[in-house]
């Protein structure tokens, strides 16, 4: 199977920023597409920004001047920085990618999640 774990959440103040980090590991053949959800109380879970194997970036109009996704293939790992946060950030940030096992299974990969909290 493979796994992915988010770090890099917490408490920040508006206007401040941070880096949230996902690193999937396990049966991993190869990784398409990662990238991030949020989930703030009360609201459905909402796209914030995927990059695929080959460099392409998408973001939500919400996030767009202000996020910016990376990943290190090497490392299996995808980045979300996250600058001029403001209080309507607030919401669990999950990680997701697209991967294919060494069984060859294809797999959509959810990770626990990782609370962000912007004070204003």
């Amino acid at each position: 199977q493979v796994q992915l774990v988010e770090s890099g959440g917490g408490l920040v103040q508006a206007g401040g920023s941070l880096r949230l980090s996902c690193a999937a590991s396990g049966s991993i053949f190869s990784l398409n597409a990662m990238g991030w959800y949020r989930q703030a109380p009360g609201n459905q879970r909402e796209w914030v920004a995927i990059m695929d194997s080959g460099g392409m970036t998408g973001y939500a109009d919400s996030v767009k001047g202000r996020f910016i996704i990376s990943r290190d293939n090497a490392k299996n790992t995808v980045y979300l920085q996250m600058n001029i946060l403001n209080p309507e950030d607030t919401a669990v940030y999950y990680c997701f990618a697209d991967a294919r096992s060494n069984t060859g299974r294809i797999l959509k990969v959810w990770g626990p999640g990782t609370q962000v909290t912007v004070s204003s």
